[in-house]
């Protein structure tokens, strides 16, 4: 058969290259769609992800900014200091708790320094321990500022390891200074009489529980008990203030005999304990308790009038009895010297109550 030149199997040459065309023509518009769609979903999901990053940076910075209201209202700041090199690195907090500007340099040198002699012994005896065994520490130190403030600090910290190598020692500082003031308040509440500044009945009680025991600190030589002489006259006639001033005087003529070598305390209305130094003898303690009469009859000045009150003192020497014989007996020996007149002290005996150390003061 005869077929036109440039035909081929009955199609023309351009047509079997326009079929070509559209061939590849219609191969490549489907793959374009389908790139599209996939750029427009990760183009979504980078929205998407740009939007929830959006957010946990808005609640961080909330979670940051409650944070630093709690840390502030409550003083605690946080601080790390790395290692070997020692830098320190400080928040807001405990720069105001320091009274250091705020972002200013930090030198740790410089920084004990501000620190008591004793906290500082402990917070290096602490610190040193706690890098050496990878492990924290907490400590109640107290600090005087630059600008001359006395505060007390509690510090927690923890070791960072990397390899088992420490790297970075942090934690947290608080201003604990109320706290302290508020605890040394209640304990000298609790332990001390507030009129006359003396140990009180229930601190009395504790030493001499602990001497029974055995435990506490080295056992005293004696004890002596003190009960004034006449002061109910003048509490009855010049009323409970000028009472109350004449036991102020009292205390403060105790604390000039005996300082503070001995443990006095006021166990009861106008009644006194002391426990004696152990290396006192019994010459040493009979001048002692002479001494106590001798100052407690002297008249002490109040309100323009000269007031006078004595005193009478039993006491009881370890040495002559067991520890929970020794209230008692030196009870007995106050009992002795009340019934001798008053104004007098008596030591206990084991023979006899009044002996020849009883005596009255000329």
């Amino acid at each position: 058969m005869f077929r036109e030149p440039g035909s081929f199997k009955g199609r023309s040459l351009l047509r079997l290259q326009q079929e070509r065309q559209f061939s590849k023509a219609g191969s490549r518009k489907p793959a374009a769609a389908g790139e599209s769609a996939e750029v427009r979903k990760l183009e979504a999901y980078i929205r998407r992800q740009a939007r929830l990053i959006a957010a946990q940076e808005e609640a961080l910075a909330y979670s940051r900014k409650i944070f630093d209201r709690a840390s502030a209202a409550a003083s605690i700041g946080v601080w790390q200091c790395s290692l070997p090199d020692e830098t320190l690195n400080w928040t807001d907090v405990v720069y105001d708790i320091f009274d250091l500007p705020r972002g200013s340099a930090l030198d740790r040198n410089e920084i004990v320094k501000l620190y008591s002699e004793e906290s500082v012994k402990e917070l290096h005896k602490r610190r040193s321990k706690a890098i050496a065994d990878r492990t924290g520490f907490s400590l109640d130190a107290e600090i005087i500022t630059p600008k001359g403030n006395r505060r007390w600090i509690r510090i927690t910290a923890s070791v960072e390891c990397e390899h088992d190598k420490p790297v970075r020692i942090f934690g947290m500082k608080q201003d604990i200074t109320d706290e302290k003031l508020l605890s040394d308040r209640t304990r000298y509440l609790a332990e001390f009489d507030v009129m006359t500044g003396l140990a009180n009945r229930s601190q009395f009680q504790a030493r001499l529980a602990a001497l029974e025991s055995g435990g506490g600190a080295t056992p005293p030589s004696a004890l002596l008990l003190v009960d004034l002489d006449g002061f109910k006259a003048i509490n009855d006639t010049f009323g409970h203030i000028v009472g109350d001033e004449c036991l102020k005087e009292a205390a403060l003529k105790l604390k000039l005999i005996y300082g503070d070598a001995h443990f006095v305390a006021r166990i009861g209305g106008d009644e006194f304990a002391i426990l004696l130094a152990a290396h006192l003898d019994r010459s040493a303690i009979v001048n002692l308790a002479r001494a106590t009469v001798r100052a407690m009859a002297e008249p002490v000045g109040i309100d323009g009038r000269l007031l006078g009150f004595g005193a009478s003192v039993g006491g009881a020497l370890l040495a002559d009895c067991s520890s929970c014989d020794l209230f008692s007996r030196a009870d007995a020996a106050l009992y002795a010297a009340k019934a001798a007149g008053r104004n007098t002290y008596s030591l206990f005996e084991p023979e006899d109550v009044l002996d020849a150390d009883s005596a009255r003061v000329a």
